[in-house]
């Protein structure tokens, strides 16, 4: 059976590829996320299941930026915590502006899928690149 942090690195790999039906494959039917508050697009707060997730949240931020986390350390905690952190680049679509934003995720896995995540991230870069250029 896979790890946490294998089942997690699932992820990473799929946000990196724009692929949402393998992001809803990992999840766990009760999965819960709770994102930066502050985040464009709505997609700051406590979600409840795969699916609002991924349209809410994934699905929102993809419509504005071509983006994806990527991950640069990983822990794993005594209680099956696993602690990544890292970049999420791209560039909002809309103004074409780069971005790079600091995060730190915290992510559950139960029953070989994942349960749980808990999103801290620099939103002002993401509102940054979001901003009309001004001459």
């Amino acid at each position: 059976m896979p790890t946490g942090s294998e089942i997690v690195q699932g992820f990473y790999s799929a946000a990196q590829a724009g692929d949402g039906a393998a992001i809803l494959a990992l999840l766990h039917p009760q999965f819960q996320a709770h994102t930066a508050p502050g985040m464009p697009c709505g997609a700051g707060g406590t979600f409840q299941g795969p699916q609002e997730t991924l349209t809410r949240v994934w699905g929102a931020v993809f419509a504005e930026y071509d983006t994806a986390p990527f991950e640069e350390a990983w822990h794993e905690t005594t209680d099956g915590i696993v602690v990544v952190t890292g970049h999420y680049r791209g560039a909002a679509r809309a103004t074409g502006r780069a971005y790079q934003a600091e995060f730190v995720h915290l992510w559950r896995v139960t029953d070989g899928q994942i349960s749980w995540l808990h999103q801290y991230t620099d939103t002002a870069r993401w509102h940054e690149a979001l901003a009309p250029v001004t001459g």
